[in-house]
């Protein structure tokens, strides 16, 4: 049998295929057997982050210390050391806070660009052959091996990783919810701040933004309806529908117009692996924003798979399906539990219903009031669920 053109394919250049790809690098007797299907990278990315791109990704203190292990950290971040959870209209909320768990911050916030141009630069240094090709497909996944399919063009190898995309239909849950992003500044900024606000039609956040100097990452989780009057809003009277929905915690709000509206569903591939081909990030789930789990959980897929790839890369002619199985199986209990968590919550604080809302009020006080009951939540939003 003739030597495939590579012993894995990973299709997806984001944060999590480019992190298993230099995970995969550092365990591999010759990591160019090792390639990254990508777009091209855009240019200026690190001048687009720095002239204050608005997209920007929240990473858990377990994601930050893996990008920094792989030396793929921006320089530019913003750290969270207390969450602050609440319900807009009624009483109780919660503090999470990152000296109950020994951790210098509880996560991080930074730029999607700057992240970007630092897991490039890791990947360029790491001796991984990239392909760009961004719209490579996977065309087979069976018996010896896999094929990719870019248009003319085709590579055979022995293992593919579907690392962008979506899990498509399977399992899928539309919200009736879109996501309008963007910016705001305080007027009474609180350093190392977020804040997660659940209002009958979704959940309102503001994270610290790596710019710095009071300014906050908007995620408003709303109705279809409000999400195009806000996306047509001036500056003026979207800040004024923003200072109504979230309150004076941070005193005034002097926000940017809306910079987008996405619209949000929730979806799990149940089977993650199929043959010679293996889905991670995106591409095995798609999460409500909600606590900013999706690039968390997917990293964790990467952190796992490259794990368990680890004595299949000496030997790539040898058959993964054993190793495969053991990594679907260690997997499912996080993403099941994850996945189940940020779709219960925001259906739960947008049921309208008095008394559930009086309810989830309660149970916000009875977290702040008791740790043990608070910390594996907090431990399960920092890193995820242990097998």
């Amino acid at each position: 049998m003739s030597l495939p053109d590579y012993d894995v394919a990973i299709l997806g250049g984001g944060p999590a295929g480019s992190a298993l790809a230099l995970l995969l690098a550092r365990a591999a007797p010759r990591p160019e057997r090792i390639a990254l299907f990508a777009a091209p990278p855009r240019a200026g990315v690190a001048a687009a982050a720095a002239a204050g791109d608005p997209r920007v990704l929240a990473m858990n203190h377990g994601s930050r210390v893996l990008l920094e292990s792989l030396g793929a950290w921006p320089q530019q971040a913003a750290d969270i050391r207390t969450v602050h959870v609440s319900q807009r209209g009624r009483l109780g909320r919660t503090l999470i806070r990152h000296e109950d768990f020994a951790v210098p911050r509880l996560g991080s916030v930074a730029p999607y660009d700057a992240v970007q141009a630092a897991l490039q630069a890791a990947v360029a240094a790491s001796g991984v052959t990239r392909i760009e090709q961004p719209q490579a497909r996977i065309a087979a996944h069976d018996g010896p091996g896999a094929t990719i399919s870019a248009g003319q063009r085709s590579w055979s190898c022995a293992l593919a990783v579907q690392a962008d995309g979506s899990p498509g239909p399977d399992h899928l849950r539309d919200y009736g919810q879109h996501a309008v992003l963007a910016t705001a500044r305080a007027s009474l900024p609180r350093a190392g701040w977020a804040w997660e606000r659940f209002t009958r039609e979704g959940p309102l956040a503001l994270l610290p933004h790596p710019q710095g100097d009071g300014a906050y990452s908007v995620v408003w989780c709303c109705s279809p309806e409000r999400a195009a009057r806000l996306k047509q809003m001036d500056a003026q009277a979207f800040s004024q529908a923003l200072n109504e929905a979230f309150g004076a915690r941070l005193g005034r709000l002097c926000a940017q117009p809306a910079h987008a509206a996405v619209a949000l569903a929730t979806g799990l591939r149940p089977r993650p692996v199929q043959g010679r081909s293996v889905a991670i990030g995106n591409a095995a789930q798609t999460l409500h924003p909600v606590a900013g789990q999706g690039l968390n959980l997917g990293l964790r897929d990467a952190a796992r798979l490259a794990l368990a790839l680890q004595s299949w890369l000496p030997q790539p002619d040898a058959d993964p399906s054993a190793v495969l199985r053991r990594y679907a199986q260690v997997r499912e209990p996080d993403r099941r539990l994850t996945a189940g968590l940020t779709d219960l919550l925001p259906r739960l604080f947008a049921t309208g219903q008095p008394l559930v809302e009086h309810a989830c009020g309660l149970a916000l006080l009875g977290l702040d009031l008791a740790a043990p009951v608070r910390a594996p939540l907090a431990r399960l939003l920092l890193h995820g669920l242990r097998a």
